[in-house]
């Protein structure tokens, strides 16, 4: 015997020696248990009082079975006798394992607690936790991680099972196990996916040893939608060593049997307690559902309880209108004031069968063969060079199409499809029935297998559109109703793309189906959120017709024109890319340069389309691209140059943080690839909240991102969408193609005019009934050196101020125009030591990148400016010299004219009695003229020089005037015959 079993060997002495006084215990004072395993896989069996000091002569204790043995399923271990025993009819055993399915409140040794998702998060998640619900659990649906753990010593490799229910991808639901350090048994099983029905199973095994199973969720209600909680029952774990006991069977479940490994549940109209072997049966006026721990009493019928339905029509094309009761039938028609259901029977014409269907001689519609289309009657092959569109159209409504179900979602989440109905047909729509509560989801599904282009459709790596879904509808609402529109690939595993609310006038919607996974949709009708109530069963949702195009396995209601060149015996061929087909010839025009075909449209010449300014075709004519280059002229006459294929990589940037109503902090992500040629890579966006991503593509996209410190990954993106899929022009305007992008929403640009990219997205919703569209304003700023730098609207800091129009300004060095010669100016230096040095430096401010660069500098000879200044101040002097010599020559010449001319008057006066002198004299060659040049009269210098300076007679003499004239002659004479 170890150490440690001596130890109890003399506490249990010890114990019996304390209590020598007291009365013999019986079998009711004590219980048995077993020690401890020691190394060797023994332990003993020894008796433990349920009080202490009430009794005295306790078992010795004995040795214990060995530490692996185990019981079956349906047995416990009986510790008097230490054999197996078949539990007792009203129990079950899990034999080796516990099982958890009673969560009326949360069982010994379930821990749960909440935390928020990151430590900037202003939520308060105290009191967030998963919470009991009678016969499942439910997680939280706030905005914080909530964990549910529970710690199990096994013996032995086991495993722990569970059915749950996760059917909404805006919750993250984990589950993984840890051993008692705290590290991951296994990284692969941690993520749930989607339920894909009702129900799920999920297995795990377990190792030898402590184990601590987690499940944990976290919800990102980002916008204003209801969270659906996941759902767990029925949690067992095996590899336990023994359950010395069997489990009684819960309030509406019985176990008939000997040795029962589980409780059968009740059927409806019955009720058991606990423990119980059989189920009794409720009273008449009483009712109950499936599992029911009581009996109801059932309400008065009313005209809620019933509702109506079409028959297959007969051999004359007739119907009979049928009134059924709600299943399960509840209510009471012998209570007073109740309602009996009306009379059925009533003949009326049968609607035709739908298109791409035709009548058999049984008055039944089946589907028209391959290469065959109809419009309801009968089918008619498609004439040669043309092909069969298939898809699927329901227009009418006489019985429920093979590929459609519907059902009734209720208490949350269980339902039976076989036995619930949501929707019925009324023959020229399909209606919501009343539903059990006013809180009931009425669901309607449709399956397609796939979706495939027809082949005269021309291949087209660009094409977004792959099917698209339409459908007519009208809700008609007393209360806040509701109708969810869901698509996805399974049943559960789907995402809402559009809601209404209140009552909604007859309107059509479309879906765009991009790619083969999305191949479920579902249509969900709810009266009121509140539970319990049944007032308002006169709400109703109506769908009027469905039409699904390029489905796999559809049918045709009509035939298109196959292009020219196609025969019966070859599959249709499109049209060369750029053209179009000519209506009912099957001849194909092209179209004019620079155009692209639409991608539904391909008949008629406004199936040509003209891209946007400076934007080309691609290769297949389907859409227009850019090369990211740009030619604009100024308005200063200047020619500039952009390319933004360095902007051209994808680019993903943040709105400023965002806060829910509960306080989760949030961001707006968002992704842009701004322009390329069919090469480039598309902007994706994806929803990774469960193991099924989802996956958006396009020129730009949105989603919504939550910082996340409890997952494996640090951010979580969900809801994304496409918010520019198709390019329509690139240019310096403010509006194209009815898009605004207004400059007064961002900072004033004082440079060079915004280069602005115009973008819209196809898909339309019930807020952007003409799509979304975005712009993108490119702003020359050189002192952004980063790639770029995104800023949002101020006023709108989401980037968008209605959902549909979203706004962007990009600043950055490589949105400027590629630098020219214009962008930059010469300075030329000085002359020194005969040298002479020309720079080129950039005009400030530089607003272009790259281009052309600087010209080196030019060094070039010159005379330098000393030579220069030399050779003006000698020229200067010499003409200075020069100036003074003729100044003083003139001045001397002219003091002797003035000198000569007074001696003359002198001796005129001397002589006056004598005759006149005559009026010239001649001054013979080589005379000195000067000496003899006489003037009558005194005259001024400057008119001494200009008389000087008259010409030379042809004779060789200088002609001297004198001032006479013939009165002085005549005055001369009498002067004369006086003296």
């Amino acid at each position: 015997m170890d150490i440690a079993h001596f130890g109890y060997f003399f506490i249990w002495h010890l114990f019996a020696h304390i209590n020598a006084e007291l009365p013999l215990c019986k079998e009711s004072d004590y219980h048995f248990e077993y020690t401890e395993c020691d190394m060797h896989q023994s332990r003993w069996r020894v008796a433990v009082p349920n009080k202490l000091d009430t009794c005295t002569g306790l078992p010795d204790p004995v040795k214990g079975t060995h530490c692996t043995f185990s019981c079956m399923d349906g047995e416990f271990l009986e510790m008097s006798s230490q054999s197996c025993q078949k539990c007792a009819g009203g129990s079950y055993s899990l034999g080796t394992g516990v099982a958890f399915d009673e969560w009326d409140s949360l069982p010994a040794g379930f821990v749960t607690h909440g935390v928020s998702i990151d430590d900037d998060s202003q939520t308060n998640c105290s009191k967030s936790s998963w919470v009991p619900m009678g016969d499942h659990i439910a997680s939280n649906v706030d905005e914080c991680t909530t964990t549910l753990s529970f710690a199990v010593n096994l013996k032995k490799a086991g495993t722990v099972s569970f059915e749950y229910l996760y059917p909404d991808n805006n919750i993250y639901f984990e589950f993984f196990v840890q051993n008692d350090q705290c590290q991951s048994t296994d990284t692969e099983s941690r993520f749930v996916k989607l339920s894909d029905a009702d129900w799920s199973q999920y297995n795990v095994k377990l190792n030898q040893g402590t184990n601590v199973l987690y499940w944990r969720t976290t919800a990102y209600a980002l916008q204003e939608t209801s969270v659906k909680s996941v759902l767990l029952k029925n949690i067992a774990i095996s590899g336990v060593a023994y359950t010395s006991e069997c489990f009684l069977c819960k309030p509406g479940t019985y176990s008939a049997k000997l040795g029962s490994a589980r409780c059968n549940p009740c059927p409806a109209d019955s009720y058991s307690n606990k423990g119980a072997t059989v189920c009794h049966q409720c009273e008449t006026d009483t009712y109950a559902e499936a599992g029911s721990g009581s009996c109801k009493a059932r309400p008065a019928c009313t005209n809620s309880d019933y509702f109506y339905t079409h028959t297959p029509c007969d051999y004359s094309r007739q119907t009979q209108i049928m009134y059924k009761w709600m299943e399960p039938k509840i209510c009471s028609e012998s209570v007073p004031g109740a309602v009996t259901l009306p009379a059925s029977g009533q003949l009326t014409a049968c609607p035709p069968c739908n298109p791409g269907f035709f009548l058999t001689n049984t008055s039944t519609c089946q589907p028209c063969s391959d290469d065959f289309y109809s419009n309801g009657t009968d089918c008619a092959k498609c004439p040669a060079g043309t092909e069969p569109v298939v898809g699927f159209e329901y227009k009418w409504w006489n019985t429920m199409p093979s590929n459609m179900a519907s059902y009734a979602l209720r208490h949350e989440y269980t339902f039976n499809m076989e036995e619930s109905t949501g929707w019925e047909v009324a023959g020229d729509y399909i209606y919501t029935v009343p539903g059990e509560q006013d809180s009931d989801f009425l669901v309607l599904t449709l399956s397609v297998p796939g979706y495939r282009l027809p082949p005269s459709s021309a291949k087209d790596e660009e094409a977004t559109e792959l099917s698209r879904i339409t459908f007519v509808f009208e809700t008609t609402c007393t209360a806040d109703c509701m109708l969810d529109f869901l698509a996805g690939y399974s049943k559960m595993n789907q995402h809402i793309v559009e809601k209404w609310h209140g009552t909604t006038g007859k309107q059509s919607y479309s879906y765009v189906v991009q790619d083969n996974i999305t191949t479920s949709f579902t249509w969900a009708f709810r009266r009121m959120q509140s539970h319990g109530t049944r007032n308002h069963t006169s709400d109703v949702a109506k769908i009027y017709s469905v039409l699904v195009t390029n489905a796999v396995d559809g049918v045709a209601s009509r035939c298109s024109q196959c292009a020219a060149g196609s025969s019966d015996l070859s599959a249709c061929v499109p049209c060369p890319p750029g053209h179009y087909m000519v209506n009912g010839t099957g001849v194909c025009e092209s179209c004019p340069p620079n155009t692209i075909i639409r991608p539904q449209q391909t008949v008629g010449r406004e199936a040509c389309v003209p891209c946007g300014p400076n934007t080309s075709t691609n290769q297949a004519r389907s859409t227009c691209v850019s090369d990211c280059t740009l030619h604009v002229n100024s308005g200063a006459g200047q020619h500039l140059l952009y390319n933004f294929s360095s902007l051209a990589n994808l680019t993903g940037f943040r709105s400023s943080p965002r806060f829910t109503s509960r306080g989760l902090r949030y961001f707006q992500h968002f992704h842009l690839g701004l322009c390329g040629k069919e090469d480039r890579q598309l902007a994706v966006c994806v929803d990774n909240v469960t193991e099924q991503r989802r996956e958006v593509r396009g020129y730009a996209c949105q989603s919504m991102v939550v910082p996340s410190d409890t997952r494996g990954q640090g951010l979580v993106s969900s809801q994304p969408f496409v918010i520019a899929d198709m390019l329509l022009g690139v240019t310096t305007e403010n509006s194209l193609d009815h898009i605004s992008s207004l400059e007064n929403m961002f900072p004033v640009n004082i440079g060079l005019p915004d280069v602005i990219f115009y973008y819209r997205a196809s898909e339309t919703t019930q807020a952007c009934k003409q799509g979304r569209s975005t712009t993108i304003r490119m702003r020359c700023d050189p002192t952004v050196t980063a790639s770029h730098q995104i800023s949002l609207p101020s006023a709108c800091p989401e980037g968008t101020c209605n959902g549909c129009s979203f706004h962007f300004l990009w600043r950055s060095q490589f949105a400027c125009p590629l630098c020219t010669s214009d962008h930059y100016r010469e300075i030329v230096s000085a002359c020194v030591q005969g040298i002479q040095r020309t720079t080129y430096v950039w005009q400030q401010p530089l607003q272009c990148y790259a281009g052309v660069s600087l010209p080196a500098q030019r060094v070039n000879a010159c005379v330098s400016l000393d030579f220069w200044l030399k050779f003006g101040v000698s020229t200067g002097t010499v003409a200075a010299l020069l100036l003074i010599g003729v100044i003083c020559y003139f001045w001397k010449r002219a003091r002797k004219l003035e000198f000569k001319y007074s001696m003359l008057m002198t001796a005129g006066d001397k002589e006056e009695c004598e005759l006149p002198a005559a009026d010239s004299c001649a001054i013979m060659e080589g005379e000195d003229a000067e000496d003899d040049l006489i003037y009558l009269t005194k005259k001024s210098f400057f008119h001494k020089a200009k008389s000087y300076s008259r010409e030379r007679t042809s004779d060789g003499f200088d002609s001297v005037p004198l001032k006479s004239s013939a009165s002085s002659l005549l005055r001369n004479e009498e002067d004369m015959d006086e003296c």
